[in-house]
């Protein structure tokens, strides 16, 4: 099996690329979605969380409101590298199993992990191949803008706690550049799935 990283910044394009690599046939795993899983109550990472942010983070029910979380640590990026350890490992092992079980399946699979902070957290050096993502800052800015609700300061913020795409660069093996059309973007997704299948039939 053919293990590949898929990243990039914020609003840069990585979920369609990875949902376009999924229609291809390979095997997706959305770091996001298993953080949300390691975050619901009594998922492994609820308690520690809770305890390091206090019951403010809260929502009625319990569950943890992502977006006051967000807000407490991107201003912040001591505390966001505490809810990284606190979040992270358990998303990893989370990971890896579902990686094996997909290995035992399909040995002669591709398996993307679909990630944002691949690359700052050293993740990227467990994946044979890297994918990055990228478009402009100013897409990224209007992108995140209307996706995500967000004002222009908010998404400054968050950038600028990201390593700029332009640096992560030269950690990827393959480039996919989002900020033309859906069909331009497609085709270089499909080069890249192309070539990576050509790898596993070496």
């Amino acid at each position: 099996m053919l293990r590949v990283g898929l990243t990039g910044g914020l609003a840069s394009g990585k979920t369609n690329v990875g949902q376009a690599l999924e229609s291809m046939g390979c095997y997706l795993i959305q770091a996001d979605r298993l953080g949300r899983k390691v975050l619901e109550p009594g998922g492994p990472a609820y308690a520690s969380v809770l305890k390091e942010f206090g019951a403010g983070i809260l929502e009625e029910d319990g569950s943890i409101n992502r977006r006051e979380l967000a807000a407490q640590v991107f201003a912040n990026p001591d505390r966001l590298a505490v809810l990284n350890s606190l979040v992270h490992p358990h998303v990893i092992e989370l990971e890896g199993k579902l990686l094996a079980e997909y290995e035992r399946r399909e040995p002669h699979g591709i398996g993307v992990v679909e990630a944002a902070i691949l690359i700052e957290t050293g993740s990227f050096r467990r994946f044979d191949k890297l994918i990055l993502v990228m478009c402009s800052q100013e897409q990224q800015l209007e992108r995140a803008m209307k996706r995500d609700g967000l004002s222009y300061e908010e998404v400054q913020a968050r950038l600028e706690r990201q390593m700029p795409l332009e640096e992560k660069r030269q950690y990827a093996d393959y480039v996919i550049d989002t900020s033309g059309s859906k069909e331009e973007t497609l085709a270089q997704t499909r080069e890249v799935y192309n070539s990576l299948r050509s790898l596993i039939q070496k």
